[in-house]
């Protein structure tokens, strides 16, 4: 049987972990495992770094702040580690965390260790060889919308996570927050943005309610059971994880989902086989999710054209880093033109309403 899991391979350059400082420091926290260490990196993040550490005869990942990042707000592994350590017990898809470091003696950054969750991993386009027929896109679909609806059910009050946000004027903080960032991290001129932000502040909704949000729910961040693809066993990268607008989940989910009938500038910046046939469309993605929740979902053109706009600003803040010098990764040299296409399908997507 062809082997699909997700696998770590060697550390890219400027981004190695001190080995010495790292392996003292776990032969410390996580007594009677053998002495020989060996880290490996996995490579598709663009954010938060993570790495395979295999310590003797057990395995661990390794999540710590990207090199010279620029954004203080972000990044934080004491509170995703929080989020993990209450979260796993009541939604097993997210990852089990064993021991966080605040030390920066160690790594020159907190960082946490987590357990592995093994399976497969979707990016792009599925893996070649790896069967992904209509009947199975569309089940996997189900599961993608469902998934998200199952973490929207939970009680964030009663598993602990209750001061993890405030759901009081969450949306207007959000809009003002990643406006604040776009500009903080500008490198090029972009006349979408005011048009954008300016159409965001006088269509703002009232908020849809207070869930727990994910933040970041695509496909690359989820692991798929290798028996059987439609199910998700796994959720990664909880480090935008809070209490907000349900609905900002939802539109974060759909700016990652490119239609088949999309445009080719959104085609080229899929993140997923969301086109593949058999794949639900956004609309009925937001249909199911309506089905499930019960929530209106009458006014998703606006969280749709906020997720872009905010997704354009993580990609923004990204390409930042590249474009001073802070790492040398090369996937971030052609971010701009994902910036402005992103911007131009928020923009268009306000004016017209179409989802």
């Amino acid at each position: 049987m062809p082997d699909f899991e997700d696998r770590a391979t060697a550390v890219r350059a400027g981004e190695e972990l001190n080995l010495e400082a790292l392996g003292s420091y776990l032969q410390a926290h996580l007594p009677g495992e053998a002495a020989r260490l060996e880290v490996k990196q996995f490579p598709s993040g663009h954010s938060n770094l993570t790495y395979s550490v295999q310590l003797g005869g057990r395995e661990l990942v390794l999540r710590r702040p990207p090199f010279g990042s620029k954004v203080k707000s972000a990044h934080d592994m004491g509170r995703e580690f929080r989020v993990l350590s209450k979260l796993h017990g009541v939604y097993p898809q997210a990852p089990e965390v064993v021991l966080y470091c605040d030390d920066l003696t160690v790594l020159g950054a907190p960082f946490y260790l987590m357990k592995p969750i093994h399976g497969v991993i979707i990016r792009r386009s599925p893996p070649a060889g790896l069967e992904f027929t209509p009947g199975i896109a569309r089940l996997l679909s189900e599961s993608f919308i469902d998934n998200l609806a199952q973490l929207h059910s939970l009680d964030y009050n009663g598993i602990g996570l209750g001061d993890l946000g405030k759901p009081e004027g969450y949306l207007e903080r959000q809009v003002r927050g990643w406006t604040e960032r776009y500009y903080g991290s500008r490198t090029h001129e972009f006349p979408e943005v005011e048009r954008i932000v300016s159409w965001m502040k006088e269509r703002m909704p009232s908020a849809s309610g207070a869930t727990l949000v994910h933040n970041d729910y695509k496909y690359d961040n989820l692991v798929l059971d290798p028996n059987d693809i439609t199910k998700i066993i796994g959720v990664l990268d909880w480090e935008m994880c809070t209490i907000g607008d349900p609905l900002s989940d939802l539109g974060t989910a759909l700016a990652y989902w490119i239609d088949a009938g999309d445009p080719e500038p959104l085609q080229r910046i899929r993140w997923g086989p969301t086109r593949q046939p058999g794949s639900m469309t956004r609309a009925q993605l937001i249909e199911r999710y309506q089905e499930k929740t019960g929530r209106d979902v009458s006014q998703m053109d606006f969280y749709l054209a906020f997720a872009r706009f905010k997704v354009a600003v993580i990609v923004q803040q990204i390409y930042y880093r590249y474009h001073h010098g802070l790492t040398k990764d090369e996937r971030f040299a052609a971010m701009p033109a994902v910036v402005e296409s992103l911007l131009r399908a928020s923009l268009q997507g306000a004016e017209t309403g179409i989802i």
